[in-house]
């Protein structure tokens, strides 16, 4: 079956697509001992097609998880401490997959999880730029507070890029806001939330990029559609 070389390379773990188009631009890409061209297609079946002069690796089983993380639930692959973590949950998948990103602890909602590379380093990087929206629960509001979180701020000397943040309702000194952040920096919205003079007491990630949990209870997870990964790993290319 012919599909784009783009689309082939980032199948079989090579790169993501952006990246694919970039090498394939640069020549690094040959179908039968010729330089490969934006838009062809290739059958990896019957054509020879190499990367810098090595042949296409096999096509590989990957797999793609959305777990809804409860609170409480570690998300290393294994604890010094014996709590319970968040590969655990996803076991019976019946293959090793790692988490992409990470949830503290006392954090809840969506984590991915994979056992591609290519698709990890998309989405997971600091600066891969796919969105993450988060319900946030604070005490200490107020309005001048809520400015301040709202500007963009350093961590780990970067300059993060602008929040985008809205609150949802108020009562005295909590609040309830919808967060959505760009980048992926540890504890990001705890530490943010600290600068702005608010503690979090209750934070839910519910997307990554056009991502949703949508009905997954906490504990429960699910596969990634083949479309729902193309749409993951074209943001990350996009801002990457």
């Amino acid at each position: 079956m012919r599909e784009r070389l783009q689309k082939l390379l980032s199948a079989r773990g090579i790169a993501s697509r952006r990246q694919a188009e970039q090498m394939i631009a640069q020549g690094r890409v040959l179908v039968n001992g010729r330089p490969a061209a934006l838009g062809d297609r290739a059958d990896p079946a019957a054509d020879e097609i190499t990367v810098d002069g090595r042949r296409l690796p096999p096509a590989r089983s990957f797999v793609y998880i959305m777990l809804n993380k409860p609170r409480g639930v570690v998300t290393t692959l294994s604890d010094e401490k014996g709590r319970k973590n968040a590969a655990q949950l996803v076991s019976g998948c019946g293959c090793r997959v790692w988490p992409v990103g990470r949830l503290d602890m006392d954090s809840e909602g969506l984590l991915l999880f994979t056992n591609d590379g290519s698709f990890s380093q998309a989405v997971a990087h600091p600066r891969g730029r796919v969105d993450k929206h988060y319900r946030v629960w604070v005490q200490g509001y107020g309005p001048d507070r809520l400015a301040a979180l709202a500007r963009p701020v350093v961590l780990d000397g970067y300059q993060i890029a602008k929040p985008e943040i809205r609150l949802l309702h108020a009562q005295g000194g909590r609040a309830c806001l919808a967060v959505t952040i760009h980048e992926g920096r540890n504890r990001q919205i705890r530490r943010m939330c600290a600068m702005a003079g608010m503690g979090v007491t209750r934070l839910v990630r519910l997307g990554e990029g056009k991502l949703t949990l949508g009905s997954l209870k906490p504990g429960q997870w699910r596969y990634l559609t083949p479309a729902e990964v193309a749409g993951v790993l074209e943001q990350g290319g996009n801002h990457g």
